[in-house]
């Protein structure tokens, strides 16, 4: 009688298994709201020391809020000073902990800037707020309200570096702080009603910048006196 064949068992491989997923390249990691706020603080600084022209400004600013990727942002601002620095990911790192390195290495926004923006829009800073030393603010068909009677100084002298092209900045200040001015007006106006207070300890306002087709008011608010430099 015959006996019945037995097929032989399969091999057995050594190898071991692929990985379930390779790591993923920088320029494809997905950008977060904080890297693409990063990136406009960059551009924003840019535009305030005059690298950027203020339409160059708000081309980019609308890529970087429409980016998706890590590598669609980093373009924009390669050509300016605080641009990320390009560089691989240390050695064994994960996919995870190469997002961790690569988020690292992107610029952040100065500690003591802030930056206020209206592109087609408005943008209000007022009530109780810790002033920074210097305060960029752009408005491009839009609007900036700046109303430091009731902020917190916590430096002697602030710096607010406005841009109006087509649009207008309004700033309120105490009537006890000294109220300075080194910008100018180009088919726009820039009026701000200098002053320096009695007291040798009052903070100091000093307003620069420009306005092109638009302007720039800055003046004290009747009533509103800062009791103390840190109250």
């Amino acid at each position: 009688m015959a006996q019945p064949s037995v097929s032989a068992p399969a091999p057995v491989s050594d190898a071991a298994p692929a990985s379930a997923s390779a790591p993923v390249a920088r320029a494809e990691l997905r950008a977060s709201d904080a890297d693409r706020d990063r990136i406009a603080d960059v551009l924003r600084e840019a535009l305030a020391e005059g690298r950027l022209q203020p339409e160059e400004h708000a081309e980019r600013i609308d890529a970087v809020y429409r980016a998706k990727t890590l590598g669609e942002l980093e373009p924009l601002v390669r050509d300016l000073p605080a641009a990320p620095v390009r560089g691989a990911a240390p050695a064994g790192a994960h996919a995870g902990a190469g997002a961790h390195a690569a988020e690292a290495d992107w610029p952040r926004a100065a500690p003591e800037s802030e930056n206020l923006m209206a592109i087609f829009g408005g943008s209000v800073r007022k009530g109780r707020w810790r002033v920074r030393r210097r305060t960029n603010a752009l408005a491009v068909f839009g609007g900036v309200e700046i109303d430091l009677t009731e902020a917190v100084f916590e430096q002697q002298e602030i710096v607010i570096h406005v841009v109006a092209a087509f649009g207008g900045v309004d700033i309120k200040v105490p009537e006890n702080v000294s109220l300075r001015s080194s910008g100018s007006g180009v088919f726009g106006g820039f009026d701000v009603k200098t002053y320096e207070a009695p007291d040798p300890d009052a903070p100091i306002v000093h307003i620069s910048g420009f306005a092109v087709f638009g302007g720039v008011e800055a003046k004290p608010k009747r009533g509103k006196r800062l009791k103390n430099l840190r109250a």
